[in-house]
């Protein structure tokens, strides 16, 4: 544990959209640069994580997730704020979204049982999935989860008849509302081409609605929507806005029912380089908090309450990966800088060709930049975790590499592949540094293997 003094630092939080191509602009806000190549986060140097935790490492700023929730909080009044937990959960992540005010949203009964055990109320917890095991039903019911997002037709009855008699649960109805956005085609979710919700266009999203609202042992509280992530556009946002409040006046006019809640769900994109667009929050929650007046309004309806779903967007931009370098390989092409992790801590850029931006950390270099690729340890050619990327000509092994935008979708989508162990995660805050999640180590994984 360290306790270095702090130096000069900018306020912990999102910066603004414009906040330039600086080299530090994607990292934490509690980043600050020192001589000789070291790197401090949270007051604390890279390196000396590194050195007392090993590598690879997944470093946390906290004081950067928690001004993240409250930034929505700021932007979003009356709004619910409920954290994406699939971007990443653990003990003390849920502690700290639960002390600035925010709800959660889980998509398992691993999630919501994780959640509640380190204290989470599970009245401030939405219950998400395509397809919710007979078990994650079961555990939602006997937690006392807020809300079920009910997402296909068999779901409604299963949840009626395993409330019980004299029980009632809330539930609402995710739909797609016909709008393809999102950073790749694996991630766009809005659309009625893919597995997730219910279409307005065919009718089905309509014909649901009326099965729950005669359930007598569902609450229907709203509809849920969710367009995609990585999205750095806010017109696709307040289409959906429209044609959910169509949907909503179209539920009144039908059942004589007015839905009181709206859940626009997340997805609002952040940047992995210096220079890529971000979603400005300010602008978003100031548009969509006027379209859903204006679109009430024309409606004849009361304006519904707002639920925004941000995981990334809270998560991301807080984490750091930190590598070790263990080889450097010259070849007539492409100079590749291999490192001791890859894609079973990483599997991103694999999946949707993600890009970082990695820099040296722990020492200074005089020599100039060579363009290399980063790659991983395993045993698969696609194991990238940096393509055609500037870092010193005179990289070597035992150097140690950094790696920002690190803290959404690295662990909660890790794998033990080549049976190499998961990272730990450690908080940093203040100068100070502890262990959150703890390596996965071999003997875990000797634990699980029951076959001889």
């Amino acid at each position: 544990m360290t306790t270095l003094p702090l130096p000069a630092q900018a306020p912990a939080g999102p910066r603004p959209a414009d906040a330039g191509a600086g080299a530090l602009s994607v990292w934490p806000a509690t980043t600050a640069e020192l001589p000789h190549g070291q790197l401090l986060v949270g007051g604390v140097p890279l390196t000396e994580i590194a050195e007392g935790h090993g590598t690879p490492v997944y470093v946390l700023d906290e004081a950067e997730v928690r001004e993240r929730c409250r930034t929505y909080r700021t932007a979003f009044p009356g709004a619910e704020i409920h954290y994406a937990a699939k971007a990443f959960l653990c003990r003390a992540l849920a502690h700290w979204v639960e002390e600035e005010g925010l709800g959660l949203d889980v998509c398992s009964a691993g999630e919501l049982e994780l959640a509640v055990t380190a204290g989470f109320p599970p009245e401030r917890i939405l219950l998400h999935g395509n397809a919710k095991s007979p078990h994650d039903l079961a555990t939602a019911l006997r937690l006392g989860v807020g809300r079920i997002v009910i997402d296909s037709p068999a779901e409604i009855a299963r949840i009626a008849a395993a409330v019980g008699t004299g029980g009632r649960q809330k539930v609402m109805v995710r739909v797609t509302p016909g709008i393809s956005a999102g950073g790749h085609r694996k991630i766009r979710t809005g659309s009625d081409d893919q597995k997730f919700g219910l279409s307005v266009r065919d009718g089905h999203a309509q014909h649901a609605i009326a099965r729950v609202l005669g359930q007598p042992r569902l609450e229907l509280t709203g509809i849920h929507c969710h367009l995609g992530s990585q999205i750095t556009d806010v017109k696709p946002y307040l289409l959906a806005v429209r044609r959910l409040v169509g949907l909503l006046a179209r539920v009144r006019d039908a059942h004589g029912v007015t839905l009181p809640e709206l859940d626009l769900g997340g997805g609002h994109g952040i940047a992995y380089r210096p220079g890529e667009p971000a979603l400005d929050l300010t602008a978003l929650a100031r548009r969509v908090r006027a379209e859903l007046a204006a679109s009430c309004a024309a409606a004849g309806l009361p304006v519904p309450r707002l639920v925004v779903e941000p995981g990334r967007a809270v998560v991301g931009p807080a984490g750091v990966a930190v590598y070790r370098v263990l080889a450097v390989k010259r070849t007539p092409g492409r100079t590749f800088v291999a490192v001791d992790g890859g894609m079973s801590d990483n599997p991103r850029p694999a999946l949707y060709g993600v890009r970082y931006a990695p820099r040296l950390v722990g020492r200074g270099s005089a020599t100039g930049p060579e363009r290399v690729t980063v790659v991983g340890r395993h045993c698969e050619a696609g194991d990238i975790l940096a393509e055609d990327v500037p870092l010193p000509a005179d990289t070597r092994p035992g150097d140690l590499l950094a790696l920002p935008v690190a803290g959404a979708y690295h662990l909660s989508m890790a794998s033990p592949y080549n049976l190499v162990g998961r990272p730990p995660v450690v908080a940093v805050r203040d100068g100070r540094a502890r262990l959150l999640v703890r390596r996965e180590t071999l003997a875990d994984l000797r634990a699980r293997d029951v076959g001889l």
